[in-house]
């Protein structure tokens, strides 16, 4: 028996003809379809430009369950927006949690919100004006939901002392040693437009007990430009055992609306002298890179929580003033050698910078 490769040449061609016919059919429609050629990922982009959004004075940022939960003055209600990422906060839903016309409470020039998740329930912190009274008090609201925004928030009405329930804006929470303390800006009497820093315990997310202590009012010339002179928007910023509060300084039509720092230095917030004051603002403009007023600022991790962000708003353009033109703009700071915090100067609007890490 003979091997097909002995046979003479003339013998194998009706073989290789067959082999020839069947890779033909096989290439045809009737065949196997041959693979498409992979579609590249879209890239992922590594940067962000400031500003985050065109317009959110007195920003604010919490962080929860993998989310971030952003607020900003709006003027007439309030309003959550909730992001895995806050480089992209531009594009983040948004939800009205409050609006004081639908519920029959008579409020207007809602400001600076501030949002908190205290004992299994959320709160909410704003200035409004009650169309009584002199003007603006601090108001809370509460929500039982696990989602800010969602659910039903609930007014537990203003936060004061009753003995002094004078002209107040600001609050924000400090916790310390078990025990919260709300900080706010108000008048020290009636008539007195200065704006001063106040600190009192709390004895729930609603009630203040105990006395109202002055933790600082503008004595520095940084702290007294326009009229009236101001201390305001004090941000709680905790870090390896100190206790800072960052705040407000001059008036908000001005351009040199800055920030100031005092630094807790005794152990009890509510004890006369256990608060410094920076003698010098700790964040200031910077024309150059269109930063007008930069202040009421918030803090918060990067989604892996290695590095600090500042959120704060500023004016795009010299002579803006306190309205929608202020912008919120976010940039990571760092920490001098005796553990205070180091702001930098405000980056330049358009700039990449690289997106908080994790993200």
């Amino acid at each position: 028996m003979h091997s097909i490769s002995s046979r003479p040449l003339y013998r194998l061609l009706p073989f290789l003809l067959v082999a020839l016919l069947s890779c033909s059919k096989d290439s045809g429609s009737g065949g196997s379809t041959p693979t498409p050629t992979p579609t590249p990922p879209t890239p992922v982009a590594t940067t962000f430009t400031n500003p985050l959004l065109s317009s959110g004075p007195d920003p604010w940022v919490v962080q929860k369950d993998g989310f971030y939960y952003f607020m900003a003055t709006t003027g007439n209600n309030l309003t959550i927006r909730k992001t895995a990422k806050m480089s992209e906060l531009g594009t983040a839903p948004s939800t009205i949690a409050w609006n004081p016309a639908l519920t029959g409470v008579a409020q207007r020039d809602l400001w600076a919100p501030e949002l908190y998740f205290f004992d299994g329930k959320w709160y909410i912190y704003y200035s409004a004006d009650p169309l009584c009274c002199d003007g603006h008090r601090v108001h809370v609201l509460e929500n039982s939901s696990a989602d800010p925004t969602q659910g039903t928030w609930v007014n537990k009405g203003r936060i004061a002392n009753p003995s002094l329930d004078l002209w107040a804006i600001d609050g924000t929470v400090l916790e310390l040693n078990g025990k919260r303390y709300l900080v706010w800006s108000g008048h020290e009497t009636t008539p007195n437009p200065t704006q001063i820093l106040y600190i009192s315990e709390m004895s729930n997310p609603w009630t203040l007990t105990g006395p109202r202590v002055e933790l600082s009012r503008p004595t520095y010339a940084w702290e007294q430009n326009g009229s009236p002179a101001v201390n305001e928007g004090p941000e709680i910023l905790q870090h390896n055992g100190k206790t800072f509060i960052i705040y407000s300084a001059s008036h908000c039509s001005t351009d040199d609306y800055a920030l100031g720092q005092l630094t807790l230095t005794g152990t009890d917030p509510l004890a006369a002298g256990a608060w410094t004051k920076s003698t010098t603002p700790v964040f200031v403009k910077n024309p150059a890179n269109k930063a007008y007023g930069p202040g009421h600022n918030g803090f918060f991790k990067s989604k892996d929580g290695s590095q600090d962000w500042i959120i704060y708003h500023a004016n795009t353009n010299p002579n803006e003033g306190c309205g929608n033109p202020r912008n919120p703009r976010m940039q990571q700071f760092s920490w001098n050698a005796d553990g205070s915090p180091n702001f930098g100067t405000p980056v330049a609007i358009g700039t990449p910078i690289t997106r908080p890490a994790g993200e």
